[in-house]
């Protein structure tokens, strides 16, 4: 994954003025594009939109500053149709317009060209498995809520405890397959991960195929397939937050399999009564790399 992903950084030097073929590039590189995006913004911290906008701004205002070209030129060499659109962007990324840092040098905000590197520690082994399962259904009450990296999500926390005390009690008993208990499930999630996209969360249980469910709930049906499950303890939700992470940066890498398109579930196994430690399984969907 290491190697597709400095690959991917080439191409898009290479490319820098064109539209990925993102797809393209992906089934070259032997992986999938969505596992690529994913894997990409957690690894790089950002989009991989957003790299390539930066980049393409960081080229374009060493051509500004040296002031060779007039600025439609510029702008079309770096794939805009006018100035006032290569300009929005210009000034989206250096704080600042093409006029302005052709007059005066500056100020600048340099992206510098990517390069991932794996560091092996394994001082921690991460607590896996590998389930096949057959299809379900998650049930519960959903919600469109933005997706933030950091702390509590304080829209999940407001949708969840906007339900009624006795709906948690009625979703624990419709609950009759893996992965057990209330769960937290986040479907739909932009493949970039970018903080602040919309993503559906459904605070819910999982429910065989055949299952009778109320018409007051809402449904995602989830098809067979292998999920791997990771456990993490500790202080929630940092230990969360930190193994889902380290998926990213240590076990993926390493291992022989690659995210699918589907949701991502946590089911909270143990926790304190005011919820400042737990221990959870996140389940996320994997086929083979």
């Amino acid at each position: 994954m290491i190697s597709a992903l400095n690959r991917l950084v080439d191409l898009v030097e290479q490319h820098l003025t064109e539209e990925l073929d993102l797809s393209g590039l992906a089934g070259v590189l032997g992986t999938t594009e969505y596992h690529l995006r994913r894997m990409f913004s957690s690894l790089a911290g950002m989009p991989l939109s957003e790299y390539v906008r930066r980049r393409r701004m960081t080229v374009a205002a060493g051509d500004v500053v040296r002031g060779n070209d007039d600025l439609l030129s510029i702008a079309v060499r770096h794939g805009y149709g006018s100035t006032e659109a290569f300009g929005r962007a210009f000034r989206a990324v250096h704080g600042t317009g093409p006029g302005e840092v052709r007059r005066h040098g500056g100020p600048l905000r340099t992206q510098p060209q990517l390069r991932f590197r794996l560091t092996v520690e394994g001082s921690i082994p991460m607590d896996t498995r590998i389930l096949d399962r057959p299809a379900f259904r998650l049930v519960g009450y959903a919600a469109r809520v933005p997706l933030l990296h950091r702390g509590v999500n304080p829209h999940i926390q407001q949708h969840i405890t906007a339900l009624p005390q006795q709906e948690h009690g009625r979703l624990k008993a419709l609950g009759n397959t893996e992965p057990e208990g209330l769960l937290q499930v986040s479907d739909d999630v932009d493949p970039d991960g970018a903080e602040g996209s919309e993503l559906t969360y459904l605070h819910g249980v999982a429910v065989s195929p055949d299952t009778a469910v109320p018409e007051d709930l809402d449904a995602i049906g989830v098809p067979a397939g292998r999920w791997a499950v990771f456990r993490t303890t500790g202080p929630h939700p940092q230990a969360l937050q930190e193994g889902w992470a380290a998926t990213a940066t240590e076990w993926f890498p390493s291992n022989p399999w690659q995210l699918r398109p589907g949701p991502s579930i946590v089911a909270v196994l143990e926790r304190a009564a005011d919820f400042s430690t737990a221990t959870c399984e996140l389940w996320l969907p994997v086929e083979p790399a």
